[in-house]
């Protein structure tokens, strides 16, 4: 039997969903997850970029290189693991190294990272512990975090517990810990360190939205007050409508360029922030001494964030909607001024016509005078030879009403000739 052929994408699709396992960590351990990202643009930057950074940092370790094209990395450097990301906005970089925290440095070069082809995003550290002893907990978590945003829960059947309060430090660092019990296996805890970092990143990558938010809401506020201001006089008889028309199209115009620049990132935001809220749940939390849970905080700090994202998006549908509508009631508007102006030139040019009616009418009129006159005089001197015999007044006379009934008639047949020709 003949082997049916593949499809060429089967073998690299299937495989893609198994490029990124998750890592096997024991406590205690500790995790640096760096995110890089371009200021602007980062969607369309030149990826190569991403992975020629990658290779500068392997050469360093003398680790071996990721196949051309990569997008996902995992090796060993040195005393430390390394895990490479690469997403459609920004690259991670994790580190996981055994025992206690170890410098930033040791594990960043400054030089490379003064390279990098964009900047921090986010840096995390995340330690794991190895036991959940709740004296030991309380001391950790007095000692490194702000009690007011800490945000506490056990996770995954109280398999570990994990803390954080989403504050950057003085090194310019966000701290988690992991306390994991040790009955605990390698793979629960290394799905809940990745997990605590795909929180982090996309939640920072979810906020961008809510600077753009608060960037196009004075642009969004003027427009607004314009609009209305313009729909409002629509219906004055002193407003001009193709005057009107022409303002509405420019804030038509100067929204569609609005939404042109912020779809992509609000509609970025959206998914990010789905994706924040799907870790949460995977992580299923209980409560630690009836703290917050991570839930929490983000239900009080994080969704008002986004529900303000949804909302400036939402406003700037709804203007882009009330400008259209209102352009096409003022382009009806005008529609219906030209119709009245057309039938009032109608009315005029049937006018001027019947004017040039009459008037070649009259000069019909005199045109068969002309004519009857002329020839009267013509056939009063073709008659002279006879004028011993006749009288010549009385000839004019007996001539003038058959010569003139002549001359209708050939004007007649001529016009009759012309329209018959015209048809």
């Amino acid at each position: 039997m003949p082997k049916l052929a593949d499809h060429p994408l089967r073998y690299p699709m299937s495989n893609e969903l198994h490029a990124r396992p998750f890592p096997r960590l024991d406590g205690p351990c500790v995790a640096q997850f760096l995110a890089i990202k371009p200021t602007a643009d980062a969607a369309a930057r030149d990826k190569s970029k991403d992975l020629a950074h990658l290779i500068a940092l392997l050469d360093r370790f003398g680790a071996s290189h990721p196949s051309p094209g990569a997008t996902h990395y995992f090796g060993t450097l040195g005393k430390h693991d390394l895990k490479w990301e690469q997403h459609r906005e920004f690259v991670t970089y994790t580190f996981f190294s055994k025992g206690e925290y170890v410098p930033a440095e040791s594990v960043f070069p400054k030089d490379w990272l003064s390279d990098a082809p964009g900047s921090c995003m986010t840096w995390a550290v995340i330690e794991v512990f190895s036991g959940i002893d709740e004296d030991h907990v309380l001391q950790v978590l007095d000692q490194r975090f702000e009690s007011e945003s800490l945000a506490t829960s056990f996770v995954l059947d109280r398999s570990a517990l994990v803390a954080g309060d989403f504050r950057i430090n003085a090194k310019g660092q966000t701290n988690f810990v992991v306390f994991a019990d040790k009955t605990t296996g390698p793979q629960r805890i290394g799905r809940i360190v990745q997990r605590v970092c795909e929180i982090e990143i996309y939640k920072s990558m979810a906020m961008l939205g809510l600077a753009r938010a608060y960037k196009l809401s004075p642009e969004l506020g003027i427009l607004d007050r314009d609009l209305t201001r313009l729909v409002g006089n629509l219906g004055g008889a002193e407003t001009e409508a193709e005057a009107t028309l022409v303002k509405l199209l420019n804030i038509s115009a100067k929204l569609e360029a609005l939404v042109a620049q912020a779809s992509f990132r609000f509609s970025a935001t959206s998914a990010y922030s789905s994706i924040v809220t799907q870790r949460i749940e995977v992580l299923r939390e209980e409560r630690f001494q009836g703290r917050q849970t991570i839930y929490e905080f983000m239900m009080r700090r994080f969704d008002p964030a986004i529900r303000t994202v949804a909302a400036t998006d939402a406003q700037m549908s709804a203007l882009s909607g009330r400008a259209m509508r209102a352009a096409d009631l003022l382009r009806t508007r005008v529609e219906v001024e030209r119709s009245a102006q057309n039938q009032f030139l109608l009315e005029s040019m049937d006018a001027r016509a019947g004017l040039q009616l009459r008037l070649q009418q009259t000069v019909e009129g005199l045109s068969v005078v002309a004519i009857s006159y002329y020839a009267v005089n013509l056939l009063t001197y073709l008659l002279a030879p006879l004028a011993p015999f006749i009288d010549k007044p009385l000839v004019k006379a007996g001539l003038v009403i058959p010569v003139l009934a002549l001359s209708f008639l050939m004007l007649r047949r001529i016009k009759s000739k012309h329209s018959a020709h015209k048809d």
